[in-house]
């Protein structure tokens, strides 16, 4: 698994919140105040196409970063100005899809995150008003999307600060090497040790990930 998503490619400027997450995290963690000591200044990224988001994080699944982004780059160019949308990805038949090197089954899993959108199922004007497991929710009803994709998205996507990916193999391994663990820790154990973060425990998450490199 990737430390970072493979779509850190498409970027915006990091929000203001960052120095004051830093801040909270440097005076009630020690474990973090060493780790951001060593990183520098947070870079979270934010990418506000959703549907593009999501379906690059079905295409980079099981993937390496690389091989992820020749494939997505592929997809894109399917379509005029590389620009898939719901409407031309629902219409668009699982042969022409797989030419781009895609699985058959990726292929209907984009398909049917496409359907998600153009039905209804999926309506990004709710997600402001929505909390982090109402959209967790609504993502992972769709086939090909499960609960750490959905959790990527409200970080990378929604620039929700409070989300911990408790199953993230690289907080696990991050989080084991900082605060000095025998083995990987349970999610538990990660919810206690994440606890003093709250309510920026995505920035602490970037921070872990960064550890890692």
């Amino acid at each position: 698994m990737a430390l970072l998503p493979a779509n850190d490619r498409r970027a915006r400027r990091k929000p203001a919140s960052h120095a004051a997450a830093r801040r909270h995290l440097a005076n009630a963690d020690p474990g973090m105040r060493r780790i951001i000591a060593r990183v520098g200044p947070c870079l979270l990224k934010r990418y506000p196409r959703y549907f593009v988001t999501l379906c690059d994080s079905i295409v980079s699944q099981q993937l390496s970063s690389r091989v992820a982004e020749v494939i997505f780059k592929r997809f894109e160019a399917l379509y005029s100005h590389g620009r898939p949308t719901p409407q031309r990805v629902a219409s668009t038949p699982v042969p022409r899809l797989r030419t781009a090197g895609l699985s058959g089954q990726k292929a209907r899993y984009l398909k049917e995150l496409a359907k998600g959108f153009t039905s209804g199922k999926i309506r990004p004007h709710r997600f402001a008003r929505q909390s982090n497991e109402e959209i967790i929710e609504t993502l992972t009803a769709i086939h090909g999307i499960g609960r750490w994709t959905a959790e990527m998205f409200l970080m990378f996507s929604l620039n929700r600060l409070d989300v911990l990916p408790v199953d993230d193999l690289g907080i696990k391994k991050a989080i084991q090497q900082a605060y000095g663990l025998r083995v990987l820790p349970k999610p538990a154990t990660i919810r206690r040790i994440g606890r003093p973060w709250h309510p920026y425990e995505t920035i602490a998450s970037w921070y872990l990930w960064r550890s890692l490199r």
